[in-house]
């Protein structure tokens, strides 16, 4: 519990054996239930997240965003964060932006990553295509936010059922700032975090993910 808030986190894996157990050891005594999405695994990530006393929901469907869709409608807490198992988002810094959530009367954070206050934790093209997709979103939305493709969020667990959000893929991560950002009843905001490097084997596609989440962009503004 935290600010009298159950706290449960979310986090998608894919073959995140080493990253989990990291990433679980690094909550903090607040957070009350651990949700690990097992995106069809071919290591022991499930087993190891139950060691460490997750709650692991299967999805067989491939893809971040169908990781969420599992995993999101499962959480019983008051407010909702999500983090990747890999150990990239700060797991120590959940209390200070709950704290923003309640204290700014919010329903919505986006941690943002930028600026980087490491440099070494995201390579230079990473950086690039997140600037250009963040920049696409500006645009196309008329809502300019740091960080579009930031994968820790941090909302009251109500606000979810009132978004449509349909992405199973990578998008996920920007369709669901658009829709919070555009739903009349969701007060969004963001908040500044560290970002670490990645614990274990990197399974982003940059150039492909990239491409799609930009042109996702493109055909969810005008369909």
């Amino acid at each position: 519990m935290h600010r009298g808030l159950k706290i449960s986190v979310v986090i998608p894996c894919y073959n995140e054996e080493q990253g989990i157990r990291h990433t679980i050891g690094q909550l903090p005594a607040c957070v009350d239930e651990v949700v690990v999405v097992d995106n069809n695994s071919t290591d022991r990530t499930a087993e190891t997240a139950r060691a460490l006393g997750a709650r692991v929901v299967f999805e067989r469907r491939k893809g971040y965003g169908a990781a969420y869709q599992a995993g999101l409608p499962a959480v019983t807490g008051d407010v909702t964060i999500t983090l990747d198992g890999d150990g990239t988002y700060p797991a120590e810094q959940i209390p200070e932006l709950v704290d923003h959530l309640v204290d700014r009367e919010l329903d919505f954070v986006s941690a943002s990553r930028f600026p980087l206050k490491n440099r070494h934790a995201m390579n230079f093209s990473n950086q690039v295509g997140n600037l250009v997709l963040t920049v696409g979103m500006a645009v196309l939305y008329g809502r300019a936010v740091r960080d579009s493709q930031s994968g820790m969020w941090v909302f009251r667990s109500p606000v979810y059922p009132k978004l449509t959000v349909k992405s199973d893929g990578m998008a996920f991560s920007e369709e669901i700032k658009i829709e919070a950002i555009r739903h009349p009843q969701v007060r969004f905001g963001e908040y500044p975090i560290d970002y670490h490097p990645r614990v274990g084997e990197v399974k982003l596609q940059k150039w492909r993910d990239g491409f799609r989440n930009l042109l996702f962009l493109v055909t969810k503004r005008f369909a």
